[in-house]
This record gives C-alpha cells, structure tokens and sequence, in this order.
C-alpha cells in the first residue's frame, strides 16, 4: 500500500468516527450527575462488603493462629 492510498485511508476512518460520533447521544447533565451519584454509591457500597469480608478473615485468621499458639 503506497504512502498516499495510507493517507487516503486515515482521511476516511477519521472522517467515518466523526460521523460516528455526530450520532451519539451525549447525556445531559442531569442524566450525567445521576450516573456519577449511583457509580459513587456503588463504589462505597462494595467497597464497605470488601471491609467487612478483610476484618472478618482477619478475625477469623487470627483466632486460627491463636489456637496453635503463633
């Protein structure tokens, strides 16, 4: 492929993502802050199970340890 028929090809993929992207329906800023508020809720959500699940196999590890004295 010669170095013009490269530079064609790009114009045209560009060009293809642009339109692409004229279609997309972009959230306004409602929808936008309500995405944000569930994704943080979300995240604190798992991140207090994962908390609970590390003290609990900490407990748990350390009552096992305990029994055989280390």
């Amino acid at each position: 492929m010669a170095i013009g028929d490269r530079i064609i090809a790009i114009r045209v993929f560009i060009e293809e993502c642009w339109e692409e992207l004229a279609k997309v329906a972009w959230p306004d800023y409602d929808q936008l802050k309500n995405a944000t508020l569930v994704v943080i809720v979300f995240v604190i959500l798992i991140s207090g199970i994962i908390w609970i699940m590390d003290v609990a196999s900490r407990t748990l590890i350390n009552f096992i340890m305990g029994i055989f004295g280390a």
